[in-house]
């Protein structure tokens, strides 16, 4: 055993979506993560259901079928308790629909104004035989959406500018398990990624960046619905940026590609859609082709674009 890992596993120093525990043929898949989102409840979920899907996105996307959750919570003192009941109802909703098993977990109130309200931590244990990383691009491969982007992100940020949310504005917060399970069932997975903090050029850049390749990404492909966009525009800030909750980014052979696509499709992942392709091993980058017919460099975005986003 190494710090940092346990054995041939996947650690802290890797910088994955969550760590691996090898256990034979077997591995444990485990991720933590802790929830601050302001405001704790937005058109789509509350800080309850982005706290479950947020930890089982991290283990979705290594390759692993979640099975049993551990939470913290910290409420500020004077918090209702009808709120408090809200944002649990949300996470065990979530738990039984995934049918993951809430083990336990710890409950502790701060004094008011000690905290703003609630903050979630989960931790989220899965388990699969085939571990998937974010580092394992190589060139050929196609880089497939599973749908629209910055919904999530949008939203917040929306509400935190003290915007009305209107129309279909609302935050993508949802599990991703099947979304990877019917791109394990079609095979060949080289990397995969939920869109988190940073965005899609986030998500691009640590792919690229681990797997030491570049990214040929096509501008027109990305899938934005309208109201993202009115948003952005109003806000002034790049959708690209801005973070999703539950969308995956999956890196597969172009030969399986349009199949992946297709097979999202039917599920009623209507938007899921090859966005780029993989070119090159000499460098790590992330070229973006405009929709003017030229090309610029996507870079990951720095510092925090939108605070207390998840």
């Amino acid at each position: 055993m190494k710090i940092g890992r346990i054995d041939k596993g996947i650690g802290v120093f890797e910088l994955d979506d969550g760590s691996t525990i090898p256990m034979g043929e077997m591995h444990v898949v485990i991720s933590t993560d802790s929830y601050t989102v302001h405001p704790l409840f937005f058109p789509g979920g509350d800080i309850g259901k982005l706290a479950a899907v947020g930890s089982i996105n991290d283990v979705v996307v290594m390759g692993a079928k979640p099975v049993a959750m551990l939470d913290a919570i910290v409420v500020e003192e004077g918090f209702p308790m009808k709120s408090l009941e809200t944002i649990m109802n949300s996470m065990l909703r979530v738990l039984t629909e995934e049918g993951v098993a809430l083990l336990g977990g710890d409950v502790k109130v701060m004094p008011r104004g000690g905290v703003d309200g609630v903050v979630i931590t989960t931790t989220c244990i899965g388990v699969t035989d085939k571990v998937i990383t974010d580092s394992g691009l190589v060139p050929g491969d196609s880089i497939v959406i599973s749908g629209t982007i910055a919904e999530h992100g949008a939203t917040i940020m929306a509400l935190q500018a003290g915007l009305e949310v209107e129309g279909e504005l609302k935050s993508d917060c949802e599990p991703l398990t099947k979304v990877i399970e019917i791109a394990k069932s079609i095979g060949e997975i080289h990397a995969a990624k939920d869109i988190t903090r940073g965005g899609l050029a986030s998500s691009l850049n640590e792919l690229a960046e681990k797997s030491n390749v570049t990214i040929l990404v096509d501008e027109d492909k990305i899938p934005i619905s309208e109201n993202v966009r009115v948003y952005c525009e109003m806000l002034g800030i790049d959708p690209l940026v801005l973070a999703s909750e539950g969308r995956a980014l999956i890196g597969i052979p172009s030969s399986r590609a349009e199949e992946l696509v297709r097979e999202l499709r039917k599920a009623g992942y209507r938007q899921a859609t090859i966005i780029g392709r993989v070119v090159d091993r000499s460098r790590y980058n992330v070229l973006l082709e405009t929709v003017a017919g030229g090309r610029r460099i996507l870079e990951k975005p720095l510092g925090e674009i939108v605070p207390r986003i998840c």
